[in-house]
């Protein structure tokens, strides 16, 4: 008889196990032979050579189906120790699934425009996905990330946005650096916490695997081995986009995203992400990708009101049009009839 211990390490024991240990009582039933103790992130399994090399290959296989989907049940334990199971990986990739909620719930892309931004993020090194609220750029581009960590195509993520005011004077927030920031950064929190179990989640910030800072804080620092995504880009400066983007390091992919219509830095400032577009579109490893209010996920609402928003800056566009052409008109009219009566 022999002794092996079998490290949960990619999945989130809480789902391993299942509730009330369920899972866990799953596999003694289909191993009788062998003896299983689970402890914290640590199976301790007793048996003989031959019965433990089964259940090795069965770990392995429950483990990764626990990690990609984020969650494990008593079905898919049956199938996987029985030895049933398809080849879930080639089958994601075909039906376009990028990674699972931690609801089991498959997360692929939802319009076309996703579907652009999911190969160009295959094919480029930096992407930039620009469109209005509620086009799914942000949630996409950490979808991919998150699979990229699962996948260990890189040892980290690292998601940053600038700490801009929405139009409005929040003052002095109290707290430590973390919770006085924390507030700018939560929609990035919201979209990990419907992909990674909590403790899993938890785990890998406290390990620095994930890392959320605000854009101020990446000055200085070379990013390597990781996909990096700049969230909120159009509230960026010039100056700061480009420190962004040249922190660039071996094995990283950056993901930029904005909206050039909600633009909250002082009048007068030119945004970064504005300005970044134009200069390096048509550079080979950077793609852009456009999205469009045919995009928008959201509510049906949120379609409708941007739609207003825009009938409504494109009634501003023609009016000051219409201002420039007819000025000169005037200033003209004004100049020949001085320019008469001085004569006179």
């Amino acid at each position: 008889m022999i002794e092996k211990h079998f490290v949960i390490e990619e999945a989130d024991p809480i789902v391993f196990y299942g509730p009330s240990n369920a899972n866990l009582r799953m596999l003694r039933a289909l191993c009788p032979k062998l003896r299983i103790v689970g402890r914290g992130n640590v199976l301790k399994v007793m048996g003989n050579e031959e019965d433990m090399a089964e259940f090795e290959d069965s770990f392995t296989r429950l483990e990764q189906h626990c990690s990609r989907h984020n969650v494990l049940t008593e079905e898919n334990i049956l199938e996987i120790v029985k030895g049933h199971s398809a080849n879930e990986t080639a089958n994601d990739a075909e039906r376009g699934i990028i990674v699972y909620s931690t609801g089991g719930k498959p997360i692929a892309p939802r319009s076309e425009n996703q579907r652009l931004l999911v190969e160009a993020f295959r094919k480029n090194d930096m992407v930039f996905a620009i469109g209005p609220a509620g086009t799914g750029k942000t949630y996409v581009a950490i979808a991919l990330a998150v699979k990229a960590l699962k996948n260990k195509e890189v040892r980290k993520i690292i998601l940053s946005r600038p700490a801009v005011e929405a139009g409005e004077k929040l003052g002095f927030l109290p707290g430590d650096m973390k919770e006085k920031i924390d507030p700018y950064l939560q929609p990035l929190y919201d979209a990990l916490q419907e992909m990674i179990p909590a403790a899993k989640l938890q785990e890998y910030m406290d390990q620095n695997v994930i890392q959320i800072a605000p854009l101020a804080f990446m000055r200085g620092r070379t990013l390597n081995d990781a996909v990096v995504i700049l969230d909120e880009a159009q509230n960026t400066t010039s100056m700061q986009l480009k420190m962004f983007l040249t922190r660039m390091g071996w094995n990283t992919k950056m993901i930029i995203t904005g909206d050039r219509t909600q633009i909250d830095l002082p009048p007068r400032t030119t945004s970064g992400l504005v300005e970044a577009v134009r200069l390096l579109d048509g550079i080979p490893g950077i793609a852009m990708v456009e999205l469009t209010k045919a995009d928008i996920v959201r509510h049906k609402l949120v379609q409708r009101i941007v739609d207003a928003y825009d009938r409504q800056q494109a009634l501003k566009d023609s009016a000051k049009i219409s201002a420039a052409t007819t000025l000169p008109e005037e200033n003209t009219a004004e100049s020949t009839t001085d320019h008469g009566t001085a004569e006179d």
